[in-house]
């Protein structure tokens, strides 16, 4: 049992299947303790029941679990400590692969304003609520591209260095009254028609607002999801005119305060 136990401390869970499940009934042990049912904890980890009669067997010859009776086990103090070592060796590998792995080969997509050859360095912006890239380092944010792309069309881009300068978006918000106050038959179709035309895209919040647009001659971008909707285009630069219905409101509003977007509540009452 000696050598077993030295093993387990040789050779992680990342590199042992057995030190593995040894690792998960440990765990599995610490939340259930005392009174431990094997046949759950094999449902839990996906093995027999058997092989966890068997695990516990070399865990409690290892001095990593006291047995105090028929189905009564406890995590001793030398398997908590195992328990410790192995998860921060676990703790260190996912910071490695997140940071240095998956940051390394992170890849996101722009729109090519020129044509883009792969492994070229490309300059980043924002524009018209999508990320651009020119080829050519000229900026204060830069890329490189993955993939190869005609102007116009998608590219691939990684290893992004500085950061993307552009000014947030607002929200114009339009508080359409319910129905049975009116709905949109007591707002100014012509007015909300002249906002819309200093707005980059028209959302709507309820059948009131839909109906306010219609009078408006205006044909909305956004119809569903819009708080999701409102918030990202603001925060991608765009400027967004939402009509919501009164019932509708605040959960805009909420959401738009949360991410700190800069909005304005405006009354369009006929007069």
């Amino acid at each position: 049992m000696a050598n077993d136990a030295g093993d387990a401390d040789r050779f992680g869970v990342l590199r042992s299947k057995r030190n593995a499940t040894r690792y998960q009934i440990l765990v599995e042990i610490a939340e259930r303790q005392p009174a431990v049912n094997q046949q759950e904890i094999a449902d839990a980890i996906g093995i027999t029941a058997q092989a966890v009669s068997d695990y516990l067997q070399d865990l409690v010859g290892q001095g990593y679990v006291d047995k105090h009776g028929r189905g009564r086990y406890e995590v001793t103090k030398e398997g908590v400590d195992w328990l410790i070592s192995q998860t921060d060796e676990l703790r260190s590998f996912v910071r490695h692969v997140s940071e240095d792995v998956i940051g390394q080969v992170e890849i996101e997509t722009a729109i090519a304003t020129t044509d883009v050859s792969e492994g070229e360095t490309v300059t980043l912006t924002m524009r018209d609520g999508a990320l651009r890239a020119m080829a050519g380092d000229t900026g204060s944010a830069t890329a490189v591209a993955v993939t190869d792309a005609a102007a116009g069309t998608d590219v691939g881009i990684a290893n992004f260095e500085g950061v993307v300068e552009y000014d947030l978006g607002t929200v114009t918000v339009v508080s359409i009254p319910q129905v049975q106050n009116g709905g949109s038959s007591v707002v100014d179709a012509g007015r909300i028609a002249e906002m819309a035309d200093s707005h980059d895209l028209v959302a709507v919040a309820g059948a009131e607002a839909l109906a306010a647009a219609s009078a408006a001659d205006l044909d909305p971008d956004v119809r569903f999801g819009s708080a999701a909707a409102v918030q990202e285009a603001a925060a991608k630069g765009l400027d967004v005119l939402l009509l919501s219905a009164t019932d509708a409101l605040s959960t805009h509003t909420d959401k738009l305060r949360d991410q700190n977007v800069s909005y304005e509540v405006v009354d369009v009452a006929e007069e």
